[in-house]
């Protein structure tokens, strides 16, 4: 019954919706994670951070994606900066240290396995 009260008023069911923009905010002191949805298998995660701001370097231990939706950002990958920009996607596998420093005030998706933490993400940004 739900399904079809849902289809009625415009939302199709099992669909989830969020905006990268709506609402954002960019903390002074550390980037700003907050989780967009989750689904079966993935966690979606925006990370607004002001330039200059890093994520020092840390590992996962699953795989992850990594969008830049706006602005731009310094992503070291063992040791190596790669400049990454809006539009770019990077996949990691699990294990890879790697860091990011924002060289301009940006808008990053992170995609991460439903088995990761957040709060492993959150514990990152305040370090």
């Amino acid at each position: 019954m739900l399904n079809l009260l849902n289809t009625l008023v415009g939302k199709p069911p099992n669909m989830k919706k969020s905006s990268l923009t709506e609402n954002i905010v960019y903390n002074d002191s550390k980037p700003l994670i907050t989780v967009l949805f989750e689904t079966e298998t993935t966690k979606e995660i925006r990370i607004a951070m002001k330039k200059n701001q890093v994520m020092k370097e840390h590992k996962t231990s699953f795989p992850i994606t990594v969008e830049i939706f706006e602005g731009a950002i310094d992503f070291g990958v063992e040791g190596t900066v790669h400049k990454i920009v809006k539009g770019d996607l990077v996949s990691l596998e699990a294990s890879i240290p790697h860091d990011l420093a924002a060289t301009e005030n940006s808008i990053v998706r992170l995609t991460l396995s439903k088995l990761d933490t957040v709060d492993r993400v959150v514990k990152v940004s305040e370090s």
